[in-house]
């Protein structure tokens, strides 16, 4: 169920745009807006619940295949060299609905500990370019391992 105050409920009924890179029937991916490197991905299910512990089994099942996929595709269709996956819960959780950080990673990123420097697409041209990167690679079955 769609909360009417949340920012990614909004996102995932369609009445926020986002760039979404995976939409599947229970969860969905969109790149951050202020990621931590370009094409970091956040991945949340589709009814609103706003910690991990709420989270029925079945579906904590299906936003972490679909993190899994993400952390795939960050490599595949972004070049990087592995992801780093990450969830708050309450304390630094800007939104209070579930999501899991997947974040491209690169030796020598910069990237140390829990401070998370943000940055900025140079314009909505360069966000639709990674966004596209990581829809194609997602579409690619020979980035899930398991498959």
């Amino acid at each position: 169920m769609a909360r009417d105050d949340c920012l990614f409920c909004a996102i995932v009924t369609g009445e926020t745009p986002a760039h979404v890179v995976l939409d599947e029937p229970d969860v969905v991916g969109f790149l951050d807006i202020r990621p931590v490197f370009k094409g970091h991905v956040l991945v949340v299910p589709r009814r609103h619940f706003a910690t991990l512990p709420e989270i029925p089994t079945p579906l904590l099942t299906s936003l972490f295949v679909a993190v899994r996929s993400c952390a795939g595709a960050v490599v595949a269709g972004l070049g990087a060299q592995g992801s780093w996956v990450a969830q708050n819960n309450v304390v630094s959780q800007a939104v209070p609905h579930v999501h899991v950080h997947v974040v491209p990673r690169t030796k020598g990123d910069g990237l140390r500990g829990f401070f998370w420097p943000r940055q900025k697409y140079d314009d909505e041209h360069e966000m639709s370019d990674y966004a596209d990167r990581l829809r194609v690679a997602l579409a690619n079955p020979e980035i899930d391992p398991i498959s």
